[in-house]
């Protein structure tokens, strides 16, 4: 036997299509309806709630990603405009402190270089800006001295606003560099001078170099026009255009989704930085910053796998145990009622033999007291008497008469065991008893019967008309599975443990394997093409059971089937009770 039929449940090798009620007794459909049933049920709430949850939790890790550039970005900005803000307030302290004659004094404008050098550091030169353009003082290490600044945009914006910031740039020096410039009092005659100092872009390509980003993060500034201001890891060096468009402007941090020229997924944070040009980039991939999704994606797909599997074991294990309930069940009721019509038809039979018994009796008492008296007539003439051909006619009438007494009496008896009687038999009187309403039968197709039944075998209790019916199905379905010419062996011994052993055993055809273990179910039949209804063997061992016997079955296809029927020499005392 193979494992997969191991657990094969009993129903599955019903023929659905196998007597009168074939809509009622598919279990195999009643099964796979109760599967798919229970699975819709079981496996939808699920499935849904754990695209629920799936799409909850990469919402929620996409919102803390985002929230924690928006951080990023908002912190890095303030620490930028801390930077700037701070240098922008030390110029215009010092605007307001200091007098345009000190200003002008290269001396003091040296001393107050390396004041802010060693106070703020990143100041590169300073210098002073008459209101005509001309720079008429300069600290620093270019020559820069009355340099006209007059066309300059950040000269412009520094005399309109009082303080300017500009953006990286190269200008007269040919460096990278950025400047902060404040507006100087006016003296009251109009004309404005404006101090200006150069900041070196180390220490402010500093501030971002620190910042320590998870994964493969970029922090750059650019400027309006999308030039960076700061190197950058994935873009570029300064002043190089980078390939993200420059962001609508926001007065507050803001996050959004968008590619690189390269086709890869970031997710990019930028702010604003007040009185500057600078927008501040953060930048991260999608797939870096996403990776602990991955896992807990897969985590989600093994324990829906998981869940499916065992709601699956479980639902196939549960509809499987339920249809076999109902299959037994089914089995039950159908024997019972099966036996329950047998039993009446058995019945009528029996009534309708016990009639036709007595019916033939009659003329067959008028027939053997002529034929008697006949005879008796010619043995008083010697004429008749040496007749012998006449008198064998008259012993041939006489034995008929008697011949049909005897089956008739037959037939009696077994109208009397129709209903339940338990009582004393022997085993040699009731098979032949039985296999005399067969011999004829016999005897036409040539088949041979074998009796071995010793004669010390002890009676036994039990129901004489149920026996009857069983060796009566044994030995006409031996007949019909037998050729003419067959073998029939019919034997009987004692048991262990107060038991008696009998069997029906023919060289017919034998039955396969695969029907073995069905024979004894309610209308299966190995003979539906020859009229059988399946009912016979499923009768038989039903009558087995109630007599508190067993019944099995060993067959070789071409060899020929024998049935072993044991049964317990007495009745058990709750039988007795309840007789």
């Amino acid at each position: 036997m193979s494992f997969l039929k191991r657990f094969k449940p009993d129903f599955w090798e019903t023929d659905p299509e196998a007597g009168p009620y074939k809509s009622l007794f598919n279990y195999q459909r009643t099964w796979r309806k109760t599967i798919v049933l229970l699975a819709v049920v079981a496996l939808v709430p699920l499935i849904v709630m754990t695209l629920i949850d799936y799409n909850v939790t990469r919402k929620s890790l996409e919102s803390e990603n985002e929230l924690r550039i928006a951080r990023v970005t908002s912190n890095t900005r303030r620490s930028v405009t801390y930077f700037l803000d701070e240098r922008k307030s030390a110029l215009e302290f010092i605007a307001q402190r200091e007098s345009l004659r000190s200003l002008r004094s290269p001396k003091r404008l040296s001393a107050i270089l390396a004041g802010l050098k060693e106070s703020f550091g990143g100041f590169v030169d300073i210098g002073l800006i008459d209101s005509n353009g001309k720079q008429v003082a300069y600290v620093g290490p270019y020559e820069l001295q009355g340099r006209d600044y007059s066309d300059q945009y950040w000269y412009l914006r520094t005399l309109e606003r009082g303080a300017f910031i500009s953006g990286v740039f190269r200008g007269f020096r040919g460096v990278p560099h950025l400047i902060v410039a404040v507006r100087c009092p006016d003296l009251g005659n109009g004309k404005c001078f404006v101090l200006r100092a150069t900041l070196d872009t180390a220490q402010f390509n500093a501030l971002l170099a620190d910042i320590d980003l998870a994964g493969s993060g970029d922090v750059f500034i650019i400027n309006q026009q999308g030039m960076l201001q700061t190197p950058s890891r994935w873009h570029g060096e300064v002043l190089e255009q980078v390939a993200l468009p420059a962001p609508e402007y926001s007065e507050k941090t803001r996050v959004y989704k968008a590619h690189e020229a390269d086709g890869r997924g970031i997710l990019a944070g930028y702010a604003y930085i007040t009185d500057t040009p600078f927008i501040l980039m953060t930048v991260k991939v999608t797939d870096e910053i996403m990776r602990p999704w991955q896992s807990i994606r897969m985590e989600l797909l093994w324990m829906l796998v998981v869940s499916i599997l065992v709601i699956l074991i479980v639902i196939v294990g549960v509809a499987t145990r339920m249809v076999s309930k109902i299959y037994i069940a089914d089995q039950s009721r159908a024997k019972t009622l099966h036996r329950m019509e047998h039993t009446n038809r058995m019945a009528s039979i029996g009534r309708l033999a016990a009639g036709v018994a007595h019916e033939i009796n009659n003329p067959l008492a008028i027939i053997n007291e002529k034929a008697g008296l006949i005879k008796d007539m010619f043995t008083y003439l010697d004429k008749y008497q040496a007749d012998e051909r006449l008198m064998g006619n008259i012993d041939s009438i006489i034995n008929s008469v008697d011949r049909c007494g005897t089956i008739t009496k037959r037939l009696l008896s077994f109208a009397r065991h129709i209903d339940v009687s338990y009582q004393r038999i022997v085993f040699k009187d009731l098979a032949d008893e039985v296999l005399g309403f067969l011999h004829k039968e016999a005897e036409y197709r040539s088949i041979t019967i074998d009796k071995v039944i010793p004669s010390d075998l002890p009676e036994f209790e039990s129901d004489r008309g149920k026996l009857q019916q069983i060796f009566l199905n044994l030995v006409n379905n031996a007949f019909q599975a037998m050729n003419n010419g067959g073998h029939l062996r019919i034997t009987a011994n004692r048991g262990a443990e107060d038991t008696l052993i009998f069997t029906v055993a023919d060289d017919g055809c034998g039955i396969p394997e695969s029907d073995r273990k069905r024979i004894f179910e309610p209308f299966f039949s190995t003979k539906k093409t020859r009229g059988g209804t399946g009912l016979g063997l499923s009768i038989t061992y039903g009558l087995v059971q109630e007599l508190g016997g067993s019944m099995s079955v060993e067959s070789e296809v071409g060899r020929g089937t024998s049935f072993t029927i044991t049964l317990p020499l007495s009745r058990k005392p709750q039988e007795a009770e309840q007789q």
